[in-house]
């Protein structure tokens, strides 16, 4: 299966690549740190079997364009990047359509969902609980695993400086990390990854996407909760077995965030699921997007 390249400009520091490819219900997929869309297309070139597909590099990622940093960092929110994707479905002519997000991509679906729920008929959440779950059950051990959470949000010029000192290093040992040691990621996309990571411009859009999720997402989560204002469409989350194996599930904790009906499943797998295990993504995805449209 070829995927359609094709380039969103809206203006000199806002720009957006598409994927499209496949046939039926749209189905838009959104990666995760520190990836592009080819995280995806093992899964996709599966799902455009039943789909009209589209991959989207986020704002700033891959051989996207992001704005300049600003003081709030807002330009690199997850409802700045949902207003991007909700912008490119329309110019591909989809007004209504299912978002499965991994990682980064999971929170941007999230908030999607929240500010464009006339266009998303179900959302699909790989590897995410929200962002002010996330932040309120960090302790000692997730805070080792997730170290880079802390690390990526300090100001400017901390982070962007320590990245560059060996951007090939902090980026396969982030991959290593998440797929624990495992060859799953295809040689064609792990070149393409250490490519756009070395582009100064990249690391930065990254850094602004953490800086956004400790302050500027947080605030905006937070307040959608208190005034009672949640996902409506079918939801379902897909986590490692054995993540969650105490204390509440991914499905149980999403449940305060969503009115529609939400599912759960686990796989047999690292963070890195649509690439370690293509097939069975692709299954559980169609599967559920099947029975939500029944």
């Amino acid at each position: 299966m070829q995927f359609r390249p094709r380039r969103h400009a809206w203006a000199d520091d806002l720009a957006i690549m598409s994927y499209s490819g496949g046939q039926g219900p749209a189905l838009v997929l959104l990666h995760g740190y520190p990836e592009t869309h080819l995280g995806w297309l093992p899964a996709a070139q599966r799902l455009a079997a039943h789909f009209s597909v589209v991959m989207i590099d986020l704002r700033g990622y891959g051989d996207s364009i992001g704005p300049a940093p600003d003081a709030a960092h807002a330009g690199y929110s997850k409802r700045a990047m949902a207003s991007d994707v909700a912008r490119v479905m329309r110019e591909l002519g989809h007004t209504r359509y299912a978002v499965a997000g991994h990682d980064r991509g999971g929170r941007v679906a999230h908030r999607l969902a929240l500010d464009h729920p006339a266009e998303v008929r179900a959302l699909v959440s790989l590897t995410v609980i929200p962002t002010a779950e996330m932040w309120r059950n960090m302790n000692r051990v997730a805070g080792l695993r997730a170290f880079h959470w802390f690390m990526l949000a300090q100001p400017a010029p901390l982070p962007e400086t320590w990245l560059a000192a060996d951007p090939d290093l902090f980026l396969d040992d982030a991959l290593t990390r998440m797929t624990h040691g495992k060859p799953v990621i295809d040689p064609v996309a792990l070149a393409e990854y250490r490519r756009c990571f070395r582009l100064p411009s990249v690391r930065l859009a990254m850094i602004e996407d953490y800086r956004a999720a400790a302050g500027y997402d947080l605030a905006l989560d937070e307040a959608d909760q208190a005034a009672g204002r949640r996902v409506t469409c079918p939801l379902l989350v897909i986590w490692q077995t054995g993540r969650y194996a105490q204390g509440e599930t991914p499905v149980q904790i999403w449940r305060r965030w969503a009115d529609g009906p939400v599912s759960g499943e686990t796989l047999e797998t690292g963070h890195l699921m649509m690439e370690e295990r293509p097939q069975e993504v692709a299954e559980t995805i169609t599967r559920f997007l099947k029975e939500a449209s029944a």
